[in-house]
C-alpha cells in the first residue's frame, strides 16, 4: 500500500532539510561574538546582556535572518545584486528587526529614553549582518551545488 503525501508536506521536508544543512555552518561561539560586537558597547545593553534570556532572543533573530538570506541566496546565483535581493525580502526582515527591538524595549523596563533610536538602529545592522551571512553562504552553497 502506497503512502499519500502532498507537495507541501514535500516542500516542507525539502525546506528543513535545507536549513539543517545550512544551520551547521553557524557556530555558537560566532552567535556569542557578533551580540557582544553588535550590542556590548551599548551603554543600554550592558546590564541586559547579562540575562541569558536577552542572548537567546538575539540567537533566534539571527539564525532567522541567517536563514533569510540564504532562503534568497538562489536569487543571487542567478545574477541579482544584494541589495535587489534585500528589497525582496524587505518586509520579512523589517519584521525581525521590530522583533528584536521591542523585545529589547520591554526587558529595559523603558530606560532606554533617547537612545531608543540607536538601539534600532543596532538591530537593523545586527539583523543585516546576519543576513548577508546567510546569503553569502547560500549562494556558495548554490555555486557548489549543495542545495
Amino acid at each position: 500500500m502506497n503512502v499519500i503525501t502532498t507537495f507541501v508536506e514535500k516542500k516542507r521536508e525539502k525546506q528543513i532539510k535545507y536549513e539543517k544543512s545550512v544551520l551547521r555552518e553557524i557556530s555558537i561561539k560566532a552567535l556569542k561574538e557578533k551580540v557582544q560586537q553588535h550590542f556590548g558597547s551599548s551603554r543600554f545593553m550592558n546590564g541586559l546582556l547579562m540575562n541569558s534570556g536577552i542572548e537567546e532572543a538575539c540567537y533566534d533573530v539571527a539564525i532567522e535572518a541567517y536563514l533569510l538570506g540564504a532562503h534568497f541566496s538562489r536569487f543571487g546565483y542567478y545574477g541579482e545584486s544584494a541589495e535587489d535581493v534585500r528589497y525582496r525580502c524587505r518586509q520579512e526582515e523589517k519584521h525581525l528587526v521590530d522583533t528584536l527591538y521591542h523585545f529589547l524595549l520591554y526587558w529595559g523596563h523603558g530606560e532606554e529614553g533617547v537612545i531608543s533610536e540607536s538601539l534600532y538602529y543596532l538591530c537593523e545592522q545586527y539583523v543585516l549582518y546576519w543576513w548577508m551571512e546567510g546569503f553569502n553562504k547560500g549562494e556558495k552553497r548554490h555555486r557548489l551545488r549543495l542545495h
